[in-house]
């Protein structure tokens, strides 16, 4: 007797998850981790704070951007949810009326976590250059590292790799470059160690 055929999940499966889990189809599957840690969270916020006053409101930089935190991307049958997410306002004009947006973003960043590094890294890196993202940025708040790449002829070229102590001025947000270090909140040399308080 053989297996009992797959079924593909759908949207009313990712709807039935509990609230406390982060929940995704990835090929068909229902992917689900929990929320990210202190640790995952702040450096999204840092980072979505470096990058919109610059690139969204045009204050010192180019502007022209939106930026979302966690979206609820739908590309074709896969429903993705990128830490943060970002298009040209000429691709995303106006607010969709829906919960989550079917316009593929122009750049992505994925904070790996144990939780999701086998996904970020493998599925979803397909999933962002077969809907033709152009840029995903890969950003390892415990290591302390920030991979770019840049999608050509369909495959993700690394643009560079920024460590810790080192600024970060990479494709697409190369015009204002900052300090890969502000990302890291719990690391930062200047709050005062439990002892001066």
């Amino acid at each position: 007797m053989g297996a009992p055929a797959h079924r593909p999940a759908t949207y009313a499966d990712l709807e039935a998850v509990p609230e406390h889990l982060v929940a995704e189809i990835i090929d068909g599957v229902l992917e689900t981790h929990p929320r990210p840690r202190p640790r995952h969270a702040a450096a999204a916020v840092r980072l979505s704070g470096e990058l919109d006053r610059p690139f969204s409101r045009g204050r010192g930089g180019p502007g022209g951007w939106i930026f979302m935190v966690e979206p609820e991307i739908h590309l074709r049958t896969q429903v993705v949810v990128p830490d943060i997410a970002g298009w040209r306002r000429s691709r995303l004009p106006t607010e969709p009326e829906t919960a989550f947006v079917e316009t593929p973003p122009d750049w992505v960043c994925e904070i790996l976590s144990p939780s999701t590094t086998r996904i970020d890294r493998g599925p979803k890196r397909r999933i962002y250059a077969e809907s033709s993202v152009g840029h995903l940025w890969l950003l390892d708040p415990t290591a302390g590292l920030l991979e770019s790449f840049t999608l050509t002829e369909g495959a993700w070229r690394l643009d560079g790799t920024v460590q810790r102590g080192e600024t970060v001025a990479l494709p697409p947000f190369d015009a204002v470059p900052f300090p890969l270090d502000d990302l890291f909140a719990f690391d930062d040399p200047a709050a005062p160690s439990p002892t001066e308080t």
